[in-house]
């Protein structure tokens, strides 16, 4: 786990020392690799790399920029689980000099050149410059869990793996209002766009090049397709899955120092520490956050039940209200823009807290998407249900949910009495699409407190999630796919910034077993009514898992997904903090904002409302980044 960045110049040349400038990008990213660092610069001066390392894998031999015999050279942040088999593959054809994962990539390029990427399994961000070729080939994993930046600025391309490693770069930090209006939306921004007008996401799954004087239009290499299996029994199912998930779990633990695990009392992080245990040769962690201020907000006990039940060492955190003054800046700063909601506060500080005992951590991210955690899944077929029990057609076909079986599964709903009550305020029955979109969008609940007449370009959020939401690689298989689908497109990359900026602020590498290519792929063959008959959430999961589980995790029905109790304190200590956000000159000038009706709001929204999360941390990133460019640029200007 690394930090990466460079530049490939194809204009007319850039100011200043190459060495000086990769510095600086690397200074910038050095929280991602306090291990050490290192850059490489072409003969011409027209091509730079730079590295920050976290040491996990071959401790002493693995300094980046890594060069091969043949001249080619890597910068490379990630993980290859895979990278002891392919190096016997690939040993007669490659002289190896170090035991790092960092060399078998170079040599994989050297075989398959830009099909090597489908042969590598982990987790990666990567640049190589092909010495005989005079080309440099980038390419991003298949589900964007290492995160790949870039920009073009004066015939110059800048890579980085966190975009203010870019901004000393830009001519002017300029909001891209298409992505500003994703993230009122969704709380994320869609596709390859940022906050940031000009910088780019290369997408997971994606590569692309550099040759010749000019920059290649990204091309996708992987893509997930859902073509159901109904020749195979549920049985069947449920084996393969346990298979698959246990071999992904013992390759993520493939490292040269102790591992341990995120454990926040829920099904995915308890399956994940419990094979980690079983697949570890050293004592294992288990780390957890709290909230003791107010009832509801603690779920540590799950935590230690499972922690006890596998003999982990167990380390909780009581997280307060000071801390999130302490740390919300911080936050955003590492996020560099903010992403999916309020967990990114607790997920700082379980990481610091890791940071103290581990390098490493397991985490649960992806369980969700991919087995069908989420309860506006069950809300979206609640309605369909009822649709079906007053139109009489409920029971004329394969119907994977009826009104009567879903019924023992509504205690789910419990806490999401607003979500429901908003979702059928405006239209019901309507085509599933339509009511996805409904169910996702936030924006709907932002009324005074953003002045939408001032953007100039909204561009159409709806007609973007459609075209995820329908995507041929799904097809029109199960209302269930289509849902998962889009989150796995879209919350899920979100998400996983924060695992990786929050872990990474620390210097930990956090690695998620659940995104395994070998599973993904088997899991989108599954049929629906296996994953999620009765409306029950994540049922292939625990009936595949359920031995590994402890009765109090097996058997509760109100896991939330680490909620934060942010609107209570919003209504006492946190009140004149995020008024204060609010009040200054700059964030009253916003032209997209009307700061009287926000500050009208505090300490107004329900219970697990995120609207005054998302329009604070939108105010934050604003004053990180847009009111501070200047000082980002003179690390620019000093270089020259």
């Amino acid at each position: 786990m690394c930090g990466i960045a460079g530049f490939y110049n194809f204009g007319n040349g850039i100011e200043g020392s190459a060495e000086n400038i990769l510095r600086s990008m690397n200074n910038l990213q050095k929280h991602r690799g306090p291990d050490g660092e290192g850059v490489w610069v072409s003969r011409n001066n027209d091509l730079g790399l730079a590295h920050v390392r976290l040491s996990i894998i071959g401790l002493t031999s693995g300094a980046q920029p890594m060069k091969a015999d043949s001249g080619n050279v890597i910068t490379f942040n990630g993980e290859i689980y895979n990278y002891r088999e392919l190096k016997k593959e690939l040993e007669g054809s490659f002289a190896f000099h170090t035991e790092s994962d960092t060399e078998v990539i170079l040599a994989a390029y050297e075989k398959w050149g830009d099909d090597c990427v489908l042969h590598l399994r982990g987790m990666f961000a990567f640049a190589i410059w092909d010495e005989k070729h005079q080309r440099l080939f980038i390419a991003r994993d298949r589900f964007g869990i290492k995160p790949f930046y870039y920009t073009t600025v004066n015939g110059v391309f800048y890579f980085a793996s966190e975009i203010k490693a870019l901004v000393p770069f830009l001519p002017e930090v300029r909001v891209n209002e298409h992505a500003l209006n994703d993230y009122l939306t969704f709380q994320f921004p869609l596709g390859e766009q940022t906050l940031f007008a000009d910088v780019f996401k290369l997408m997971p799954g994606h590569c692309m090049v550099c040759f010749d004087h000019r920059v290649s239009s990204p091309k996708k290499y992987w893509e997930v397709f859902y073509q159901n299996d109904f020749y195979h029994s549920e049985r069947y199912f449920v084996e393969k899955t346990r298979e698959l998930l246990e071999d992904s779990v013992k390759v993520h633990m493939r490292s040269d120092v102790p591992v341990g695990a995120y454990l926040s009392g829920g099904i995915d992080s308890s399956i994940t520490g419990a094979l980690g245990v079983k697949y570890s040769d050293s004592a294992f962690a288990a780390f957890t956050g709290k909230f003791t201020c107010f009832d509801g907000y603690d779920e540590s006990g799950y935590a230690r039940c499972q922690a006890d039940r596998y003999g982990m060492e167990y380390h909780d955190l009581d997280i307060t209200s000071t801390d999130f003054i302490d740390s919300i800046r911080k936050i955003i700063y590492h996020l560099d823009e903010p992403v999916a909601g309020p967990g990114a506060f607790p997920q700082y500080w379980v990481s610091r807290l890791v940071s103290e005992h581990r390098k490493v951590v397991l985490g649960g991210q992806g369980g969700d998407e991919i087995f069908g955690g989420y309860t506006r899944y069950l809300v979206a077929y609640f309605e369909q249900c009822i649709k079906g029990a007053i139109d009489g057609t409920l029971h004329n076909g394969n119907f994977l949910v009826s009104y009567e079986s879903i019924i023992p599964n509504l205690q789910s709903l419990r806490n999401y009495k607003p979500m429901i009550r908003n979702f059928w305020k405006e239209g019901v029955f309507e085509e599933l699409d339509s009511r996805y979109y409904r169910l996702v969008n936030r924006a709907p609940d932002l009324t005074n407190e953003i002045r939408w007449e001032a953007f100039q370009e909204r561009g159409d959020t709806k007609a973007a999630f459609e075209a995820i939401f329908n995507a041929e690689n799904v097809g029109k298989t199960a209302y269930f796919d289509l849902m998962t689908h889009f989150d796995f497109k879209t919350l899920l990359p979100a998400l996983l910034q924060v695992e990786d900026r929050m872990s990474m602020a620390h210097g930990v590498e956090s690695r998620v077993p659940f995104l395994d290519h070998p599973l993904i792929e088997f899991l989108a063959t599954v049929p629906p009514e296996v994953k999620f008959k009765n409306g029950c959430l994540k049922r292939l999961l625990i009936r595949t898992c359920q031995d590994l589980l402890a009765p109090e995790i097996l058997n509760r029905k109100d896991k939330m997904g680490f909620p934060v109790p942010l609107c209570e304190w919003m209504r006492g200590e946190l009140r004149d903090f995020v008024g204060d956000i609010f009040l200054t000159q700059k964030a009253r000038n916003r032209s997209y904002f009307n700061s009287d009706a926000i500050l009208q709001s505090i300490g107004k929204d329900a219970r697990f409302s995120r609207k005054l999360w998302g329009l604070m941390s939108l105010e934050l990133w604003f004053q990180e980044f847009y009111d501070n460019a200047a000082e980002f640029r003179k690390l620019y200007t000093q270089t020259r």
